[in-house]
């Protein structure tokens, strides 16, 4: 049976492109740095679905991640169909505040680990008669966020990163495709430490992590080049196109401005 590796597959988003993957027949190689969760999605996968599923507690973060991915990554199958960079987080607070270690640990998630597992995979991809790579982005790429402002200039690498792997990758076997979600109902939140009125707001806007999947594996399959889900996201994606930069800078500002005043964060580094 053909085997997809998806990163950050305990929760959210990257669990519900595992639950769409089984669905389709794949047996999985689930990566993530929160173990419980981790094991609870590969049972009730294993359970629900009856595919092969196998789990790696891994931070992304962490020098020499990927020589202990894929030295786990052969040891169960020389073959790979579906690679999804899914992982990433960001932090909410303005940038002097926020404790630098912590920043530079969403670069090496959201920008060097992407960058590091798609290079070390496209030679497994390639060996297939078809096999098809997505990265994970968000509608934050297409715009200047204020105190989302790592994680926004991160997915901005994503986004174009994606764009020209997919056109040096024309003519090959490998289909590239890139997701760009909103608010999606998945622990974003709360890993970014957002304030109670910006979770409030997210909330009316969220989509569901299981939507957001299933559009995004159609679009895989079919080839797209890139997927905005959701009339919303849509628009926001777009207005940056229209709107003067300042204007839009001005109003995401204003919403993602923490509610106090930070102290400076000293804080171990995750996932």
């Amino acid at each position: 049976m053909p085997y997809a590796l998806i990163t950050g597959a305990a929760q959210g988003i990257g669990r519900s492109l595992a639950e769409q993957l089984a669905q389709r027949k794949y047996d999985l190689l689930l990566v993530d740095f929160q173990e419980e969760k981790l094991y609870q999605t590969a049972d009730y996968l294993r359970n629900t679905y009856g595919r092969n599923v196998h789990v790696l507690t891994l931070d992304l973060s962490l020098p020499g991640f990927l020589r202990v991915l894929t030295i786990w990554q052969k040891q169960i199958t020389p073959e790979l169909e579906v690679l999804v960079n899914n992982a990433g987080f960001g932090l909410n607070g303005s940038f002097e505040n926020l404790d630098i270690h912590e920043q530079l640990d969403i670069v090496n998630v959201n920008v060097r680990a992407v960058m590091q597992i798609t290079h070390a995979f496209l030679p497994v991809l390639r060996k297939q008669n078809k096999a098809y790579l997505l990265n994970v982005c968000s509608t934050t790429a297409y715009q200047t966020v204020p105190y989302l402002t790592v994680y926004a200039a991160s997915k901005a690498f994503v986004l174009s990163f994606t764009r020209g792997l997919r056109h040096e990758l024309q003519g090959s076997t490998v289909s590239v495709t890139m997701l760009s979600p909103g608010s999606t109902d998945t622990g974003f939140v709360d890993r970014a430490r957002m304030g109670k009125s910006l979770r409030q707001t997210a909330s009316k806007v969220h989509m569901n992590s299981d939507v957001v999947a299933k559009i995004a594996v159609k679009a895989l399959f079919s080839g797209k080049a890139e997927v905005v889900p959701g009339v919303l996201n849509k628009v926001g994606a777009w207005l940056p196109r229209v709107v003067p930069m300042r204007w839009i800078e001005r109003v995401i500002g204003k919403l993602y401005k923490p509610e106090t005043s930070q102290p400076l964060v000293s804080a171990s580094h995750s996932v």
